[in-house]
């Protein structure tokens, strides 16, 4: 089609029911919205654990208790609490998990709100995450699937260190979980290759194009 013909076309205003079909997608804001919200509270669970840690490291008898009530480590049958390292390793373990979780709620935010619910024009903004310039709905959906893995892996590492206080079942319940999530990964990101591979242009390409 000429140029002509397709400024023609873009410049045609829309019927009423395509409208009404295309403005349905401002519905998800809400949901958005309820994500950034969902985030707040992860900030604040954040700092919550990190007070409780600081204040453990200062000598704070309480704060010792919480940390292991948070992270399921079983307190010592006689004598009072102390903060050793592997607490204090579980304790980073779930601070890092939260900081995972948080980065996986962002990217869901940013990219699924430009991929289905309007552009946010932020081509030559300095802090443009670099994954957002080509992101849409296959590529949003392998980089779920990667931080889902990275965040079962950090349950499953804390798990691990705290095997003691786990039984068997659960052991091999989430690690059976995690391999599922892995395979789950690879499955997609195997049908994204074989379906869009061809498709999409080389690095090198892409860079001769520009």
């Amino acid at each position: 089609m000429p140029p002509a013909s397709i400024e023609r076309a873009n410049s045609r205003p829309l019927a009423l029911a395509p409208r009404l079909i295309f403005a349905s997608r401002w519905l998800q804001l809400p949901l958005y919205i309820g994500l950034i919200l969902a985030q707040g509270v992860y900030v604040y669970h954040f700092w919550v654990e990190l007070v409780h840690l600081l204040g453990a490291a200062a000598g704070d008898l309480k704060s010792v208790t919480d940390l292991y009530k948070a992270v399921g480590y079983a307190l010592p049958a006689e004598g009072a609490p102390k903060l050793s390292e592997t607490v204090i390793m579980l304790v980073v373990l779930g601070l890092i998990d939260v900081v995972m979780i948080s980065n996986l709620l962002i990217m869901v935010i940013v990219g699924g709100y430009e991929t289905f619910v309007s552009r946010l024009n932020l081509e030559g903004h300095p802090d443009q995450p670099e994954w957002l310039s080509h992101v849409n709905a296959s590529v949003l959906k392998v980089k779920l699937a990667t931080a889902i893995i990275g965040i079962s892996s950090i349950h499953l590492l804390k798990t691990f260190i705290n095997a003691a206080n786990f039984d068997s079942k659960t052991l091999i319940a989430q690690t059976g979980i995690h391999l599922t999530f892995l395979l789950s990964a690879m499955a997609i990101a195997a049908t994204d290759r074989i379906l869009f591979g061809a498709a999409r242009p080389q690095i090198g390409e892409e860079v001769r194009a520009h």
